[in-house]
């Protein structure tokens, strides 16, 4: 990874803890998939956008309905529990 790479890597995890007021480390729980039989649906203020048997990283359980999630594209926003299947 090159020094530019890992500037825009860590400007990224800033905005994402200003944003969605996280505190401490981003540490990645586990991975889920997003459910090959889910519509697709496009991202919203602080929703991600969910395409068909992608596979996220879980950075938080937040509540029963959601969790947050981030993408192959290092993007963070929610998405619901019900869209998601255990690898």
């Amino acid at each position: 990874m090159t020094l530019k790479q890992c500037k825009k890597e860590e400007k990224m995890d800033k905005e994402f803890q200003k944003k969605f007021k996280f505190e401490g480390s981003i540490n990645v729980l586990t991975q889920m998939m997003v459910n090959p039989a889910a519509t697709e649906k496009r991202g919203g203020a602080k929703n991600l956008p969910l395409r068909r048997g992608e596979i996220l990283d879980v950075i938080q359980f937040t509540n029963q309905e959601q969790i947050l999630c981030r993408n192959s594209q290092r993007r963070y926003g929610y998405v619901p529990r019900a869209v998601m299947l255990p690898l």
